[in-house]
């Protein structure tokens, strides 16, 4: 059975941090790509950046480039979103989903986790 688990969620002021983990069990981690996703309240899906380890690359959204980092552990088959100066308009429950190829679109992933809140205040 395919999992994704997220967690590292929570609130915190703006400008603070937090890291997300996205676990990956039932499939072969290197055969696929993790991305992220975000959605806020009244807001439609947004891909946050995606990771394909085996192909080495990864993308990020222009809201979010250069303070948040993704990175990978595929010995514990585990990939993390650093996130770094958070702003309020980062709250949103954030995602993570398996896919074939590395996009920003959430209709690449075939699997999906149940989602962990993130929450900025100001």
């Amino acid at each position: 059975e395919v999992q994704l688990v997220e967690s590292g969620g929570g609130l915190v002021q703006a400008g603070g941090s937090l890291r997300l983990s996205c676990a990956a069990s039932g499939f072969t981690f290197d055969d696929y790509v993790i991305g992220w996703f975000r959605q806020a309240p009244g807001k439609e899906r947004e891909g946050v950046s995606c990771i394909s380890s085996s192909e080495g690359i990864t993308s990020y959204g222009n809201s979010v480039k250069g303070r948040f980092t993704l990175s990978s552990d595929n010995a514990k088959n585990t990939v993390y979103l650093q996130m770094n100066s958070l702003n309020p308009e980062d709250t949103a429950v954030y995602y993570c989903a398996a896919g074939g190829i590395c996009s920003r679109q959430p209709h690449a992933y075939d699997y999906w986790g149940q989602g962990t809140q993130v929450t900025v205040s100001s």
